[in-house]
């Protein structure tokens, strides 16, 4: 694998860490919102990733692209809660809260802040020994 090729896999890397950054921050922007029925009720959201191939005919390149395939809802239940006198009660006087599990959505978080981190830093050594390279052509 080429050190140019590291770049195309950081980097890419990097812009699926950020989608997962951004979803989680929306998940946890939500955690607390509240509605009167099931189908208005936000449901938290989570990136799908998946590795692109180069090209459709196999060619020995080791490295592989991160791609973000898209964006899918939870299937956890929602969190219905008996509150007659809120204003937004339905008429069986229930209200919907998000199926957002705070505690979940940090640690998602922290790991994706890592992970985006830590492409920063293959990407610099990549270019540091990139930088060596040329200097020894000198």
């Amino acid at each position: 694998m080429s050190l140019f090729n590291i770049f195309n896999v950081s980097g890419s890397a990097m812009s699926a860490e950020s989608v997962r950054l951004n979803t989680t921050s929306s998940n946890l922007a939500n955690a607390n919102s509240v509605s009167s029925s099931a189908e208005e009720t936000y449901k938290a959201r989570h990136p799908v990733f998946a590795a692109a191939l180069q090209s459709a005919s196999y060619q020995r390149d080791d490295s592989v692209p991160v791609q973000v395939k898209g964006i899918v809802e939870s299937q956890k239940p929602l969190r219905a809660e008996y509150n007659p006198d809120h204003p937004l009660a339905n008429a069986e006087g229930y209200i919907y809260k998000p199926n957002v599990n705070v505690m979940e959505e940090m640690a998602n978080m922290i790991s994706a802040s890592r992970s985006y981190q830590s492409n920063v830093q293959v990407a610099d050594a990549s270019k540091q020994m990139l930088m060596s390279t040329l200097q020894m052509g000198k």
